[in-house]
């Protein structure tokens, strides 16, 4: 005779699916995007071209205004 075994049923059928997420799956890819905006915010020895265009100009306001 066999024995039927008792085994729990997946858990996306007992309660759903645990979609939280920790604290560090949103806050790791927040601090390395600051991380390259702030290197590409500062470049050391820059000198491309004597007129600015436009996103320098407003990469150089968005420097100051995070640096205030």
């Amino acid at each position: 005779m066999s024995v039927n075994t008792h085994t729990r049923p997946p858990r996306a059928t007992r309660g759903g699916a645990d979609t939280r997420l920790p604290w560090w799956a949103l806050a790791l890819p927040v601090l390395a995007f600051l991380a390259l905006l702030l290197l590409i915010l500062n470049p050391v020895d820059a000198q491309a071209a004597a007129e600015q265009p436009a996103t320098a100009h407003l990469l150089e306001r968005l420097e100051q205004l995070t640096v205030r």
